[in-house]
């Protein structure tokens, strides 16, 4: 699926990351997002890596990259951890600085990339998500509803690994089918791969330790530096059926965060990379390539 791409595993100070890159022009880090691994920029990266170098990797605790321990305050799966792998990531392949598109929990590394290392970062964009600091800032009903396992998967070890684990192939499909509103978005083949790499019990806490850090050390990180404004161009892109995209006024959101903002809405629901292939590579393309 990533043809002419080559797998690499580097080893950051925190972790093992897996993933692939190929290509050849400016370098373009892609970050997934839950329940996936990289296997999600599969209609997208190859034709991209036409006018880039693409690498697109799977977030520590995710895919096959290593899961390292949470400890107690869980800033292991902290945003900051997650954001230093790849800066190291991109080092190693010999890119000191870098474009980056990130959708979902790959979306969140990118906005503390921004945060942490702006010298590093040439051009950013999130996909199909508003800043987690003001997403628990504005709670109501509506978002606890549609966004319940942000409440679920950072209670306290074990129960949600207990409950996912006992059957992780019902609970990704369902988690894909929730999100997602094109049925023919997931092929088979990426599904099976998908629920290989889930069904992992270390997958599982490992994803837990993810949401467990957005509620507690990243928060105490985003308030920290709420006033440090992303200063690179940044691309805003949601789905026209998805969560994010009908609750939040995101462009105006986003501004609230960031100096240079612009984006638009594409089709289909949460999973854009997937379910608007086509419309997420030409939004891609179009704001990288301005660089």
């Amino acid at each position: 699926m990533f043809h002419g791409f080559q797998p690499f595993r580097i080893q950051t100070q925190g972790a093992t990351i897996n993933g692939v890159h190929g290509g050849s022009g400016p370098p373009l880090l892609l970050l997934h997002g839950y329940p996936q691994t990289h296997l999600m920029w599969r209609a997208v990266a190859p034709r991209l890596a036409d006018e880039f170098t693409v690498v697109a990797a799977d977030l520590r605790g995710y895919g096959d990259s290593s899961k390292p321990p949470g400890g107690d305050d869980h800033a292991a799966y902290s945003k900051r951890a997650m954001a230093q792998d790849m800066v190291e990531v991109m080092q190693t392949l010999g890119f000191p600085r870098f474009m980056v598109a990130g959708h979902d929990r790959g979306a969140r590394v990118v906005h503390r990339l921004c945060r942490d290392h702006p010298h590093a970062v040439i051009r950013a964009a999130v996909l199909d998500i508003a800043p987690t600091h003001y997403m628990y800032a504005t709670t109501d009903r509506v978002f606890a509803e549609a966004y319940y396992h942000w409440f679920f998967l950072i209670q306290p070890y074990d129960l949600p690994e207990r409950l996912i684990g006992a059957d992780p192939e019902y609970y990704l499909r369902k988690k894909l089918a929730h999100w997602g509103r094109t049925s023919s978005a997931f092929e088979p083949e990426v599904i099976a791969e998908y629920v290989r790499c889930f069904s992992n019990p270390e997958t599982i806490h490992a994803t837990c330790e993810d949401y467990r850090a957005a509620a507690s050390i990243d928060l105490q990180h985003d308030e920290a530096d709420q006033h440090t404004l992303i200063t690179c161009p940044l691309l805003v892109l949601w789905g026209a059926q998805g969560f994010v995209g009908r609750h939040y006024d995101l462009l105006t959101v986003w501004r609230q965060y960031a100096v240079d903002v612009r984006g638009h809405v594409v089709p289909g629901g949460h999973f854009l990379p997937e379910e608007a292939p086509d419309e997420t590579y030409a939004a891609l393309r179009a704001f990288f390539a301005g660089a």
